[in-house]
């Protein structure tokens, strides 16, 4: 693995957030002299190891996230992701489509607190 593979490998797994391939970039310019080609070339390949995932909704950039176990919550008018622990449900749907399932990614969506505070504002 490259020194800029490593950096974002790290720089992914230490944020809280869902980052964008852009804020990826702009923390590891900090460290290291890069262009913005290296960033998406490292993440492709992190991706394809397995190492990180990608989160894609439609309207908004990609966004990278840790490997662990979790689902989305996905707000439907800013696009905002959040981290929620559900059940793992592997075994639920491998019985229903009677299929063996190697993995699975759950986004639920809703509208965030805050986008629902601005729709109704209080007087």
């Amino acid at each position: 693995m490259t020194r800029n593979a490593r950096s974002i490998l790290e720089i992914n797994n230490n944020s809280k957030d869902h980052l964008t391939v852009e804020q990826i970039y702009n923390c590891l310019k900090e460290k290291n002299k890069v262009v913005l080609a290296t960033v998406y070339n490292n993440l492709s390949y992190l991706c394809e190891q397995g190492l990180i995932r990608k989160i894609s909704v439609d309207g908004y950039s990609d966004r990278y996230d840790k490997i662990e176990k979790h689902d989305h919550l996905i707000c439907k008018k800013c696009g905002k992701i959040s981290d929620i622990i559900l059940e793992d449900l592997t075994s639920k749907l491998q019985n229903q489509t009677d299929i063996s399932i190697l993995s699975y990614e759950l986004k639920l969506n809703y509208i965030c607190d805050e986008c629902l505070d601005n729709e109704n504002p209080s007087s």
